[in-house]
């Protein structure tokens, strides 16, 4: 009986598909290989302080800053936000209006274009019960009143104060053995109805930065 010959059409048509198989194996192997995306640094769900258990909550006293979510400085300044900077212990900074040293903490501060602010910082030093209490005394200056707000570590303080860029309301508050201070200050004479909500809000954000820290020291 003769041998049946195959077309070399046939032929190709009937090793498709283990051709198929080979590439799309290496295709895997080769995406297998490539290093991972870098992880987005995670938003967390926008809450106010009354919300949090803030006594519970342990924070370290070193750079939190890139755990903010930009949407949530956003959102605390009312606008987009026109720039930001960030500094660490050691290194020359703007600490606050007109003043410019060497900063003791980590801190960073977002600013619309309307001037207005969203700040936040640690100290980098550990900071003792009695310490705190002088700290907290400090932050009445002149033209600052206690604010009605939550607790904010053991001891803390809400504050309402006039400045000369307008309207500043801030959580301070000591967290372990870490000094932690966060404050959104608005433009004009006359504090935005919603200040207080969208500083707690702002300081809460702040608050589960630095304390999300410590799980990855």
């Amino acid at each position: 009986m003769p041998a049946v010959r195959r077309s070399p059409r046939l032929a190709l048509l009937a090793a498709l598909p283990l051709v198929l198989a080979l590439v799309l194996a290496g295709l895997s192997a080769c995406q297998d290989d490539e290093p991972a995306a870098p992880t987005a640094v995670p938003s967390a769900p926008s809450s106010p302080l009354e919300s949090i258990e803030t006594t519970g909550l342990a924070v370290a006293r070193a750079d939190f800053c890139e755990r903010v979510a930009p949407a949530q400085a956003q959102d605390a300044l009312g606008a987009d936000v026109a720039s930001s900077t960030s500094y660490a212990n050691g290194e020359p900074a703007q600490l606050s209006a007109g003043v410019k040293d060497v900063a003791h903490e980590f801190g960073c501060a977002w600013t619309a274009a309307d001037g207005a602010v969203a700040r936040a910082w640690v100290f980098a030093p550990p900071v003792t019960r009695a310490r705190a209490h002088a700290l907290r005394d400090a932050e009445l200056r002149p033209r600052c009143t206690v604010a009605k707000g939550t607790q904010f570590g053991t001891p803390s303080v809400a504050t309402r104060c006039r400045t000369a860029e307008g309207s500043e309301q801030g959580y301070f508050g000591l967290f372990g053995d870490a000094w932690l201070s966060c404050t959104l200050t608005l433009p004009g004479a006359d504090a935005s109805t919603d200040q207080p909500e969208r500083t707690s809000h702002w300081c809460a954000a702040v608050l589960l930065a630095a304390s999300a820290e410590t799980s990855t020291s």
